[in-house]
């Protein structure tokens, strides 16, 4: 699930690839889009949540 192309990455990935460096492993150039992409799935969800339940404010409860 790669990240479309003109869309935002919303991860910072040198934290990213310092964190899987961390533990050992490499990083594929691909990961950070897909990764971000994700993240966005996720945030929409919450979104919704938080719009169900009538608040404009997404709090961690959404995730």
């Amino acid at each position: 699930m790669a990240a479309k192309k003109g869309q935002e990455i919303l991860v910072v990935a040198s934290k990213v690839r310092e964190y899987i460096k961390s533990k050992g492993c490499l990083t594929s150039g691909e990961l950070v889009p897909a990764l971000s992409s994700k993240l966005r799935c996720c945030v929409d969800g919450a979104i919704a949540r938080a719009k169900a339940n009538s608040r404009k404010t997404v709090s961690a409860k959404d995730v």
